[in-house]
This record gives C-alpha cells, structure tokens and sequence, in this order.
C-alpha cells in the first residue's frame, strides 16, 4: 500500500468517525493512528523480506539518550524517576509518529526511531532532523514545567546517521521483532555517543539530504570501529519552520576568570585511563570550563575531571566533560570543556562558586 493510499485511508476513516461522534479525532490522535497504520501496511511491496530473512535498505537512524539518568536514579526516589521517565516518552513518542518514524526499541532512557526502514519517503533524513530539533524544543518546554513543579530537568544527546543497513525481523516463531543492523547503525550510536546535552549532531549523509537546515560547520572525528575520521555537523535549527535547537540558550551562563589546579584522567572507549594529568581552569561557568591542559586533545574527546573547590568547601569526583574547543598547536593548549555528566550536588556546588565570584568581583 502506497503513502497515498495510506493518506486516503485516514480521510475515510476521519469521516467516519466525525460522523459517528460529530467531530473528527484531534491531530495528536490521528499521528497516533497513521503510525500504526503506516506499520501495519508496510508489506514486501515496500521491499521488505519475509519473517526470519533481512533485506539491504537505506535508512535514516535517530538515536536519543538521556545524560546523567543515571546518576539521578540515585539523587532521586524510583517513584519520581519512574514518572518522569514515562512523562518523557510519551511526548517523544508523539513527536515521533507525527514525523512519520518508527520506533525500533525503547533501551532504558534512550529510543532508537527508524525512518524509512517500513515505508521510505524521498525526505526521511529531513524528517529525522525535524524530529530530532522538536524533541529538544518539547524537552525544554517539560523542563519549564518540572522546575516549576520542583522535578529535576532532563538533558537530550541525539544523534542521526543515513545509509544502507540490513532491515528484517529477528527472533524466533515465539518472539521477533523488526529492526535493522550493519555498521551504519553503529556509526549513529557513535555520534549520538559524542552529543553533549541538548545537542543535534547528523552524519554528512543525512546532511546532504537536507536542504532546509541551519547547521555548525563541519566537523570531522575519530570514531570506534573506523581507522579514518567522520564528518559531521551540530543542527542549530530548521529556520524555514521557526525552529531553534535550544541548546543554544542554555549555554549561556555567567562565567568568572579563576586560576584552579585540577587534575583529569583521559576517558577512551567508556573506560578512565589510569595516567593522571594535570591542568589549570582559567575561567568557569555553570556548563563548563576554559582550561589550560598538560597536553592537546582532539574535539570532542572526554575526559574525567578532580575539581578543589576549596571556596566553598567541596572536592568533586565526578566530573566528565568533552572538548568542544580545542587548539592543540597553541603553545599553552587552551581547551574549552562542556560538562557531560556531573551529580546535582556538585552542579549546586559550581553554580555557588560562581555566583560567590561574580559578588567579589563586583565589589572589588
């Protein structure tokens, strides 16, 4: 059955159901029954194999993430995360199907939305971005209304690759699901691994199917599984619909000049390196940092951080942030560094030093 067809057989079903009742389902019902209607309709007219064989399709990968759910799990009772959590998918859910995606799986706090694995549409990347910069934007807009309701906020790293994968069911005659594997949903779970909070970061694939995205400049990064670098791109918006990343916003945050000593260790393949080196921060804000390393690193490399902060009588050992400016040939290696993951304790620690900072210097 053809997108057409599809698109005939909810204006029927509109009618019908507006005259049992007197009036049609609401927008976010329908998205509801198009998705299921889309999935159920995707047959092997749509090339897709029978039960238990994968066929070769190209397809656009969204994956999204939750940073620091997990330190929060600890901060906060299972009752309240559990709430927030089921909260989240339901509109990232919503934003999903009214883009036209598939849901691959849900994996704890993180979703995995497939388009055109089912039903391919000649602008599935350009859905996928869509998709992707309204997820932020509702995102924030459930924040404004948590710290409102005094629940903490939630931070989104999305990433999105475009290419050819193998799409079929795996399972058995009990229990088989649909998705799609091959290096090119690995390589979406490795950007969507290098996106910082609140971030859109696409392949230049998806990229060069888009035409009607505001986008960073290109970005080329080293990669688990790939001896050459990737390009890449931050999304900061889609200007032709009014769409802003509103990460954008949140990076701004009073920063004070300092000279602290720290101590980090280098983060590769998830793992903390033994080696530790040493540094000095130059200025701080809520986010991040600028700091002076002992030696260069490449863009979006992690690390984890050992901050004194001796003004306000704390020691933090649970810092992790990434590079998101780096000059390794300059002489003093100057590094701007965005937090990844950091406990609200410390969070609230940072933000007293700072506020404490800009008071002195104020008077001063």
């Amino acid at each position: 059955m053809s997108g057409s067809d599809i698109e005939r057989m909810i204006d029927r079903l509109q009618e019908a159901i507006a005259q049992a009742t007197g009036a049609p389902l609401d927008g976010a019902s329908m998205t509801r029954v198009e998705a299921v209607l889309r999935s159920a309709t995707a047959t092997d007219a749509e090339g897709l194999p029978a039960a238990g064989q994968f066929a070769s399709r190209e397809v656009t990968i969204l994956l999204a993430d939750l940073r620091d759910f997990t330190a929060m799990l600890e901060e906060h009772t299972a009752e309240m995360m559990v709430g927030l959590l089921n909260d989240f998918f339901s509109r990232m859910i919503e934003v999903v199907y009214r883009h036209g995606g598939v849901i691959d799986k849900l994996m704890g706090d993180s979703i995995m939305v497939l388009f055109g694995a089912q039903l391919r549409r000649e602008d599935d990347a350009q859905r996928a971005v869509v998709c992707a910069v309204e997820m932020q934007i509702i995102l924030e807009a459930m924040n404004r209304e948590n710290r409102q309701k005094g629940l903490p906020s939630l931070y989104l790293g999305i990433g999105i690759n475009t290419g050819t994968v193998l799409a079929g069911r795996l399972g058995s005659q009990q229990h088989s699901e649909f998705t799609v594997v091959g290096r090119e949903v690995n390589l979406a779970s490795r950007i969507e691994a290098l996106s910082l909070r609140g971030q859109v970061l696409v392949s230049e694939s998806t990229y060069r199917q888009c035409d009607r995205i505001d986008s960073g400049e290109r970005m080329e990064v080293y990669v688990k599984g790939r001896s050459w670098p990737v390009p890449i791109r931050e999304v900061l918006g889609i200007p032709a619909l009014g769409m802003k990343v509103p990460r954008q916003e949140v990076r701004r945050s009073p920063r004070v000049k300092v000279s602290i000593p720290f101590a980090y260790q280098l983060v590769r393949n998830k793992i903390v390196m033994p080696e530790r080196l040493h540094g000095t921060i130059l200025n701080i804000g809520y986010y991040g940092v600028l700091a002076q390393l002992a030696q260069g690193l490449d863009r979006y490399s992690e690390i984890r951080l050992e901050l004194n902060l001796s003004l306000v009588g704390h020691i933090a050992t649970d810092v992790y942030a990434r590079t998101v400016t780096a000059r390794p040939d300059e002489e003093h290696r100057r590094t701007g560094l965005e937090f990844t993951s950091i406990s609200a304790e410390t969070d609230a620690h940072i933000r007293r030093l700072v506020q404490l900072l800009i008071q002195g210097s104020e008077t001063e």
